[in-house]
């Protein structure tokens, strides 16, 4: 899982030619760090078919705050540079690729 930033956002994910899922988190966050073997097992799972990326909302404020993200963990895909789903909280591996299979 690769990390994303305010000034890398455009580029990695909405200008991709792929699906994005990218999980905002934060390191003082405890569900983050329950979620995050769930969202790593994804990026394994849809290598080469969806681009997983996380952004730390502490060192990139400004997407976070351009996207109305006020917890964390959330996850938004995104696809053809448009949010087209979001799950707040931590959530089953499941209702994840479900999410990311609606949208392929």
């Amino acid at each position: 899982m690769k990390q994303v930033t305010d000034s890398t956002f455009e580029q990695e994910v909405l200008n991709s030619d792929k699906p994005v899922l990218v999980d905002f988190s934060a390191v003082w966050c405890g569900p983050c760090k329950m979620l995050e073997p769930t969202v790593r097992a994804i990026a394994d799972e849809y290598a080469g078919r969806v681009h997983v990326y996380k952004l730390d909302i502490d060192q990139s404020p400004l997407t976070p705050a351009r996207y109305g993200v006020r917890g964390v963990p959330t996850l938004i895909l995104f696809k053809d540079g448009q949010e087209r789903d979001r799950i707040i909280g931590v959530t089953s591996k499941d209702t994840i690729e479900q999410m990311i299979d609606d949208n392929l």
